[in-house]
């Protein structure tokens, strides 16, 4: 399996996702620099974390402009599986690949810490192995987390199936407590209605090596494996 990570002036994430689908996982990884308009014919984009452009006006809405962007769109308009992580959820929002937007946390703080989320379906390709009953610690690490969407298309987001994650305590229960950043409906991570483009706030490559003493984070990236398989 071929995946492209891609790198945005200001990203930092980059390496570690590279860390976990390559030496891992062992599959191919190619980095994508922002200007490149070739995603070299691979088989799975990744956006990292991080503070693309500075994050200036807002998180993700100038690298959503970028060249390599424009090659990724059409690739998930094509059916291409595509994952945002942290800043790389925001620019899928931002891109218009993902419903909802992210918003300041309500804490108005930047907030890193380990915090529990759970798969609210295992019906996508980054959920297919995770016990929904299972509360994953992953960390997160972000200023604006806070997840948004109107009326209208959280009904469609709860009707679709389409939220992927919730924020929830130790013990898996979704509770207003276990929220770390105001998000609506303790939503941590959507796709979209097609089903092949994935965002979520929570770090799953920061809890996927044993040397970190938490791998809860692996099930997902061994989830996007299935795709051999397919």
């Amino acid at each position: 399996m071929k995946i492209g990570v891609v790198v945005f002036p200001g990203s930092n994430c980059d390496q570690d996702l590279i860390h976990v689908f390559q030496k891992i996982l062992g599959q191919e990884v190619v980095p994508l620099w922002h200007k490149d308009q070739d995603l070299q014919n691979v088989d799975f984009v990744a956006l990292p974390g991080g503070f693309s452009y500075g994050d200036y006006l807002r998180s993700g809405a100038i690298a959503r402009f970028s060249p390599i962007m424009q090659e990724v769109i059409s690739f998930a308009n094509k059916g291409g599986y595509v994952l945002g992580v942290c800043n790389g959820f925001q620019i899928l929002t931002e891109a218009g690949l993902l419903p909802g937007g992210l918003l300041h946390n309500a804490s108005r703080k930047f907030i890193c810490k380990n915090v529990h989320i759970k798969a609210s379906t295992q019906n996508s390709l980054i959920t297919s192995k995770i016990d929904t009953n299972k509360a994953l610690k992953i960390p997160i690490a972000h200023g604006e987390g806070n997840f948004y969407a109107h009326a209208d298309d959280l009904k469609k987001l709860n009707d679709n199936d389409q939220i992927l994650f919730r924020y929830c305590d130790e013990q898996g229960n979704v509770t207003p407590e276990a929220n770390p950043n105001g998000s609506i409906e303790n939503i941590a991570g959507v796709c979209n209605i097609g089903r092949n483009v994935f965002g979520m706030m929570p770090h799953p490559e920061r809890a996927a090596d044993p040397i970190l003493g938490n791998e809860d984070g692996l099930v997902l990236f061994e989830s996007i494996l299935s795709l051999i398989k397919a």
